[in-house]
This record gives C-alpha cells, sequence and structure tokens, in this order.
C-alpha cells in the first residue's frame, strides 16, 4: 500500500456574459469565419465589471466540494493558478480563502499560465504524499476580458481568450493496486524562459527602468498582452506531444492505453494538430475551446467537468492532462480517475 492522491471533485464557473465572435466584429476589424477557421472559437464568456477573479474561483470551489461531498472545513490547502489576480499584491489565493472562510489555511499562487493547473495538480499531489494534509483545492481561475485590447490593433490575442474558473478537490488515498486504484500516476513539468516575452504582458514590471508603471509604458501599450503566434504554435505542436509521450513512458503505457486526453484549451488547430502527430483517435479528445475560448489555466478543470457532464469522462479511466503556455512551460500529468 502506498500514499496518493485522488480527485474526489470537479466544478466549474462561467460569469453570464456570452461573447460570440459576431458581437467581436462590432469591436475591431474580424470576422466569425476568420476566428473559427484560425482558432475554432465560436464565442466565449466575459465578466462583468464587478467580478473579479477570486469570485469565479469561489464557485469552482463550492461546485467541487459538493461534488465530492465535502464540507470547505475538510481543506487543508488552497492551490490556485491565475495570470489576473483580484489585485498586484498580495496573492489571489488569500482572497479566494477569505470568500471560502478558511482562515488559517494555507493559501498558494500559482503563476504559470496555461500550464497551471498542471503545475498546481503536482504541487498538490507531493504536499499530500509528503505532508499530513489530507484534503487540497486546486483552481484555475482567470478573468481575460479586463485586460485585453479590444480594438483591432489587439485583435490577434482579444478574439482567443475568455474568463471562467475550475477547480477540484484532491484527496489523499491509499493505492493498493495502482493498476486500477483512483489516483495521480505521474506527473512531468517544463518551462524554458528563453521565449518568456513571446507570450506575454510587459508590464507593468521592474525590467523597465525606475517605475513599475508610467505614462511611457501605457503610451506604447505595455499593459496589454504580446504574443509571436507562429513561434508559440511550433513550440506547442512539439512539446506537447514530447511531455505526453515522455510520461506514458515513465509508466509503461502505450498512447492507445489512454482512455480520454484533456488537452489545454488555447486553439482547435493546435490540438487538432498534436493529435494528427500522435495519431489519436478524434473521439478520445475532449475539447471546450469552441464554446470558452481560451480560458488559461481554467481551461482543463472545465474540460473535465463537462467531459463527466457528457457522459465522455468516467470514474476507471486512464486519463492524461497536457498542457502548452506562456513561460514557455510545459506538462503532462497521467491519472486513474
Amino acid at each position: 500500500m502506498a500514499v496518493g492522491s485522488k480527485i474526489t471533485g470537479v466544478g466549474g464557473y462561467l460569469p453570464n456574459n456570452l461573447v460570440t465572435n459576431h458581437d467581436l466584429e462590432k469591436m475591431m476589424d474580424t470576422s466569425d469565419e476568420w476566428i473559427r477557421q484560425r482558432t475554432g472559437i465560436e464565442q466565449r464568456y466575459w465578466v462583468d465589471d464587478s467580478t473579479a477573479t477570486s469570485d469565479l474561483a469561489l464557485e469552482a470551489c463550492l461546485a467541487a466540494l459538493d461534488d465530492a461531498k465535502l464540507k470547505k472545513e475538510e481543506i487543508d490547502l488552497i492551490v490556485l493558478s491565475t495570470l489576473s489576480g483580484d489585485v498586484d499584491f498580495p496573492g489571489c489565493a488569500c482572497f479566494l480563502q477569505a470568500k471560502l472562510g478558511l482562515p488559517g489555511v494555507p493559501a498558494l499562487d500559482i503563476r504559470q499560465q496555461c500550464t497551471g493547473f498542471i503545475y498546481g495538480l503536482s504541487i498538490a499531489d507531493n504536499f499530500i504524499k509528503c505532508g499530513p494534509y489530507k484534503n487540497v483545492l486546486v483552481v484555475g481561475a482567470e478573468i481575460h476580458s479586463k485586460g485585453m485590447d479590444k480594438t483591432t490593433r489587439g485583435r490577434d490575442i482579444s478574439v482567443l481568450f475568455g474568463d471562467g474558473a475550475g477547480a477540484v478537490v484532491l484527496s489523499k488515498t491509499e493505492v493498493n493496486n495502482p493498476e486500477t486504484d483512483s489516483h495521480i500516476i505521474f506527473h512531468d513539468l517544463h518551462a524554458d524562459g528563453r521565449f518568456a516575452m513571446d507570450l506575454g504582458m510587459p508590464a507593468p514590471g521592474t525590467s523597465h527602468g525606475p517605475n513599475r508603471m508610467d505614462q511611457e509604458m501605457l503610451d506604447k501599450n505595455l499593459h496589454f498582452g504580446v504574443m509571436n503566434g507562429q513561434k508559440v504554435f511550433i513550440n506547442a505542436v512539439k512539446k506537447m506531444p514530447e511531455t505526453l509521450r515522455h510520461s506514458l513512458n515513465a509508466v509503461e503505457k502505450e498512447l492507445s492505453d489512454i482512455d480520454l486526453f484533456l488537452f489545454h484549451q488555447a486553439n482547435l488547430r493546435i490540438n487538432q494538430k498534436v493529435g494528427d502527430i500522435l495519431k489519436i483517435p478524434a473521439e478520445k479528445v475532449f475539447n471546450t475551446v469552441q464554446k470558452y475560448g481560451n480560458t488559461t489555466s481554467a481551461t482543463i478543470p472545465l474540460g473535465m467537468r463537462d467531459a463527466i457532464e457528457a457522459g465522455k469522462l468516467r470514474p476507471g479511466m486512464l486519463i492524461s492532462l497536457t498542457a502548452f503556455g506562456s513561460g514557455f512551460t510545459w506538462g503532462t500529468i497521467i491519472l486513474r480517475f
């Protein structure tokens, strides 16, 4: 018998404001056809003015707790991944902890963008295996709509992103039979900071001179995201298959052994290309980017929630979670659900 961790609850939350590609046509020089052809995205959800990232995270956590049939007081640790915190500091996990009403419970922020949920699950898994923690909330939550250039100038990025949150409860478990018992089997994490600003937001920051933010930075639009789309695509379709193959080799499994593949939802064309490279049957890949756009660290847990509701993800299945994103960061988790 070994100590491990397993997912006992899954939850997600989306804001109410549905924004279609046709709505974006009214804001910038773009078209529904252009967006669909290049990204596969048809719509996304944006928050209203009064909503903060921790508000989305709270709803996702409550849904995950309900699914796990746990009381919030049974949570020992909160791990939150976001690039769009409520404020610059303190960390967003502290605001979430307060809204959950869990004073004293440790709250940890990680900023690994699109790979954040995988990093978060890996961290939580190790906390459970090495310490006294029994139940950990792992959350990915993002509000992109308040930080995008919604004009023609910023369309290459602003058509891609949506707001949302997804969460899981990760709980301590005894692994008696590694082949059949639900648990996280393996995680594989990577980063390459040489490409950091091929997808990022330059300002505010300490790398520009005497001020973290000033009028010159605003005039240069450094407070909006920048992306080298071609470099992101090329690296994503290379690194995602690499980490997935490495992970399967490490646990002595074949691609055919995986019952469901959950990829980060940045661009449907990336996921289709990865599937083609690995020769994965389309019915084994579950995508949500068409409905939600890229919700960054929320995409994988939101996908898990939807896959469960659609009957595509069931207990006992061997699944993989693979992501690539800003940093560059990438990684895979293999687990028995």
